[in-house]
């Protein structure tokens, strides 16, 4: 069932929604502010609900092989009902390459499920930053992109890059800029509302750059009615205490498990989860 975006954003268990759903709700926000990403929800029932799934509307999904923006976010209750999704009919593109980000993890294959976890900051603002002497504050731009791609631990190819120069252009970020008007250190959003892609140059680094920064764009994304999270992988221990030093904490119950798809062949689409 599609769900008109007005109507799904003053549902109450979106407007008081825990963690896991902050995705789902990041999605809603972004719908309701103009829809630059072309994104559209759908639930199994309304207004009661234990599966929403919001995914890219077919005109930007035009790239059979862009799995960044072929990007699916997925809510279940249970495992049960993650599995009746995927198998359902339309609710999923099997023939093309995409990412699932759900906060439930379907059995893998093989290998160990890759778990970023959600740092949520508790209080309505972020903890202030130092004063201190810093290259000059700006917004990215598009033409930072090939930066962006080449720092990006998922990025590194024209896929990747196209995707962050959607970033930049439709989604709060902040940067430092260097005397040249070079960005030393900087963080975007994605389309959900989390923060991230993150980075400082490795010869700026120790200098509080990322602390200021996370701090100013959690308060510019809080002033625009999304909840102020990230989402860090759990072996990233750096940036978890970063993230727990302005306030940040993991948030009970709140993972969020990206699962990639290519397709080889069409009978067996569960295999790449």
């Amino acid at each position: 069932i599609a769900v008109g975006v007005g109507i799904a954003a003053s549902h109450p268990a979106l407007t008081t929604t825990p963690p896991c759903l902050w995705q789902v709700y990041g999605t809603v926000m972004t719908i309701n502010r103009g829809n630059p990403a072309a994104q559209e929800v759908l639930v199994d029932s309304w207004p009661e609900f234990k599966v929403v799934l919001t995914r890219p509307r077919r005109e930007v999904a035009s790239d059979d092989s862009d799995l960044y923006t072929n990007t699916y976010i997925v809510y279940c209750r249970d495992l049960g009902d993650h599995q009746a999704l995927l198998a359902s009919a339309g609710a999923v593109n099997w023939g093309q390459s995409f990412c699932i980000l759900g906060n439930l993890c379907p059995k893998a294959s093989g290998r160990a499920p890759q778990q970023l976890n959600i740092y949520v900051l508790f209080g309505s603002t972020p903890g202030s930053h130092p004063t201190m002497t810093a290259p000059k504050l700006s917004s990215l731009d598009v033409s930072h992109a090939d930066l962006l791609n080449e720092t990006w631990s998922f990025g590194g190819n024209e896929k990747s890059r196209k995707y962050l120069a959607t970033l930049i252009r439709h989604f709060p970020s902040i940067c430092l800029l260097d005397a040249a008007g070079h960005p030393v250190s900087w963080i975007a959003s994605y389309p959900f509302g989390a923060m991230g892609p993150g980075y400082t140059l490795h010869e700026h680094r120790r200098r509080g750059y990322m602390v200021m920064l996370i701090n100013l764009l959690a308060k510019r994304l809080h002033a625009l009615g999304y909840p102020s999270y990230g989402l860090v992988d759990v072996e990233n221990y750096s940036m978890q205490r970063l993230q727990e030093s302005q306030g940040f904490h993991p948030a009970s119950h709140g993972a969020c498990y990206p699962q990639p798809h290519r397709p080889s062949s069409p009978s067996q689409p569960y295999t790449h989860l």
